[in-house]
């Protein structure tokens, strides 16, 4: 690769309570740091204690954005207004549009013995925001698993690897969605297009990042945000620990961003629009019958 992407910040998550109470490591908004466009938010919801998790995500509203749910190990129960019902299983992922509005709950099974689990936030163009919503429930079997290198194992939700597209299709953005298990010492190397974000959250074991990784002095210990600069790609190595990361990446909007909660706007008057909808009755503008299965 002639120009890999350098590092330009290391963010360690924070631990916060949200939805009804659940504990989750939050990337960001965090801190200075309120989004990295095109991108909002990232959480890892993952514990081995289901009380941290257990009281989930009831009935909340969204418009503006797009959530992106991708569970590795255990299950989460969803429910939304276009009359979508499930389980997001083990290996599984949703992709959801909120666009004009949407509500909808993400209940994580106590049952599990184990959760790990990550959320994103998309940002929406402003000639999108008000889309009619969307649902894209992606199954493991559906999402492909190539080794593009040695001792590397893919997951590919988004974006495309060895010639392997994943199955997220209709996003705005060009997203990257990867799942990446480096086995200890190995390598993986990724194209990105100029001019994406580019991102890389490493949350088991310890990793090179950068060129001349691992021995650049830039190993990086899970759990950890790496935002990197621009280049032709990403170049990743293992140290003796092995390591597993989400690789995440995106065509930046470069518009202005109001927020308020679950709404992302371009203008605080449109967030007050949305407030007025909700308290009105007039938010939800698409019902179940607007989307035949």
């Amino acid at each position: 690769m002639q120009n890999p992407r350098n590092i330009a910040k290391v963010i360690r998550p924070i631990s916060v309570l949200e939805g009804a109470g659940v504990r989750l490591k939050r990337s960001f908004p965090a801190g200075a740091i309120d989004f990295i466009d095109p991108f909002l938010l990232l959480d890892d919801f993952s514990s081995s204690n289901p009380n941290d998790y257990r009281k989930g995500f009831p009935w909340h509203p969204h418009r503006g954005i797009e959530t992106v749910s991708y569970v590795i190990q255990g299950a989460v129960n969803h429910g939304d207004s276009l009359g979508n019902r499930g389980t997001i299983g083990a290996g599984e992922a949703q992709w959801m549009t909120a666009g004009s509005g949407i509500m909808h709950e993400e209940m994580p099974d106590p049952q599990s013995e184990r959760l790990v689990a990550f959320q994103l936030w998309v940002n929406l163009s402003a000639d999108r925001k008000m889309t009619v919503p969307r649902y894209q429930n992606i199954s493991s079997d559906s999402i492909p698993v190539v080794s593009p290198q040695k001792g590397v194992t893919v997951r590919v939700v988004a974006g495309e690897v060895d010639g392997m597209r994943g199955p997220v299709t209709g996003i705005s953005i060009e997203p990257t969605y990867l799942d990446a298990l480096l086995l200890p010492n190995a390598s993986f190397t990724h194209s990105v297009p100029r001019g994406h974000t580019a991102m890389v959250y490493l949350f088991e074991g310890e990793a090179g990042v950068g060129p001349g990784a691992p021995h650049s002095g830039k190993e990086i210990v899970a759990p950890s945000l790496v935002i990197l600069g621009d280049g032709d790609g990403i170049e990743l190595e293992a140290t003796t620990a092995g390591a597993r990361c989400l690789l995440i990446s995106g065509t930046p909007l470069n518009e202005p961003v109001s927020r308020y909660g679950p709404f992302v706007m371009n203008t605080p008057e449109e967030i007050q629009r949305a407030l007025s909808d909700l308290n009105d009755g007039t938010f939800i503008r698409h019902q179940p019958e607007d989307h035949p299965s």
